[in-house]
């Protein structure tokens, strides 16, 4: 296993596929034939040098070497409360491994955390990875951090560091995890945790730029049982979803951080929701007081063409398709409807697609939170 990662280590080599290449005695043979060869597994932290240095932010205080990274919070804020957590891209991972696609489960892993932070009105300072397989692959690891610095890049958070873990016998040759944790701050005046919400708030919804990282064993039993009744192909162009299956099932997992930080800077907002999973039933009720319900009209957006493709092949009814999938919503937003319009333009103008999807109604004691209603919202598709 490697330590923490050393971001101001020099250069890493022109062609470190070349050094790989040339034979060379392991300073720990015995490890080595065991499956884990330290001087390949330590010289690829300074190949990461070059990845993680396009993310670094002015906060960040770690010395060269270090066991730990160090950061600071942004002065801007007067009263800061940090907000951590982690999450992994799970079983999206073996699909990425059959199709030798690592780079966009990179930008999944970043996607995860930083989304369900964002919800606490928090922004993202560091994230950190842990990356293990059978034996290190320095290209396969090379093309999934990339895609975690473009992660991070997108959330605006520094890679401050991580785990890189050759485990042979825990996992299988082409086997991939990813993991992240990640810290951000808000100002302690700031922090967003559904307590105001009430009767006839709004519930606006962003979209989805596929399943994101969710329901992967269902979709995998899905695409492997289509696949080998003939009626699907991978790699092959699909009319219907407009590019290929494996394209559609790959497409990285959209992160909301920074145009939600820019409404956040203007407006208020009551609360947030991620579309992680667990879908609406698992997600929806996290937020809301006990007092109120949300009525959401599941036809009140487009959806992707993808979930069509996975609720006709995968026989799915649609309350289980609303159970498990984000079925083309990732964020819902609950706001005051006075704010309604400005805050969809908002949005609209920072290149989110948004739309009314629901409102906020009094809870009777035996009621549900959650409640779906198809067709009492006026359909709106201006966001496409």
């Amino acid at each position: 296993m490697l330590s923490i990662r050393d971001v101001s280590t020099p250069e890493p080599p022109e062609s470190l596929d070349e050094a790989e290449a040339e034979s060379h005695t392991p300073t720990a043979p015995a490890y080595a034939r065991a499956g884990v060869d330290l001087d390949r597994d330590e010289g690829f932290v300074d190949d990461i040098a070059a990845i993680t240095r396009p993310t670094m932010r002015p906060e960040i205080l770690s010395p060269v070497g270090g066991f730990a990274g160090l950061f600071k919070a942004p002065e801007r804020y007067k009263n800061p409360i940090f907000v951590a957590c982690n999450d992994g891209v799970g079983t999206k991972l073996k699909l990425a491994a059959e199709l030798e696609r690592y780079d966009t489960v990179g930008i999944d892993c970043v996607a995860m955390v930083v989304n369900d932070m964002i919800v606490q009105g928090a922004e993202p300072l560091v994230f950190l990875d842990y990356l293990a397989m059978n034996s290190l692959d320095p290209e396969r690891a090379r093309r999934a951090l990339r895609g975690i610095a473009e992660g991070c890049r997108r959330a605006g958070c520094a890679l401050l560091g991580g785990e890189t873990a050759s485990m042979p016998g825990v996992y299988q040759e082409g086997d991939i995890e990813l993991v992240g944790f990640g810290v951000g701050v808000v100002d302690r005046d700031k922090v967003i945790d559904g307590s105001t919400i009430s009767h006839g708030d709004t519930i606006l919804g962003l979209a989805s730029s596929g399943c994101h990282s969710n329901g992967y064993s269902l979709i995998r039993e899905i695409v492997e049982s289509a696949v080998n009744a003939g009626k699907a192909e991978l790699r092959a162009e699909d009319e219907d979803l407009n590019t290929t299956l494996a394209s559609a099932l790959l497409a990285p997992t959209r992160i909301y951080v920074k145009p939600l930080l820019n409404v956040l800077r203007d407006f208020s907002i009551k609360g947030m929701i991620h579309i992680t999973g667990g879908g609406f039933i698992g997600n929806v009720p996290r937020v809301l007081p006990n007092a109120v319900r949300a009525r959401i009209d599941p036809d009140s957006w487009p959806r992707p063409p993808i979930f069509g493709w996975l609720q006709q092949h995968g026989e799915i009814p649609e309350s289980e398709m609303l159970r498990v999938f984000n079925c083309g919503v990732g964020m819902l937003l609950i706001v005051d409807p006075s704010l309604e319009v400005e805050i969809i333009e908002r949005l609209r103008a920072l290149g989110e697609r948004a739309y009314h999807v629901g409102t906020i109604e009094a809870r009777e004691p035996d009621e549900p939170p959650l409640f779906f209603e198809r067709g009492f919202i006026e359909e709106d598709t201006s966001g496409d």
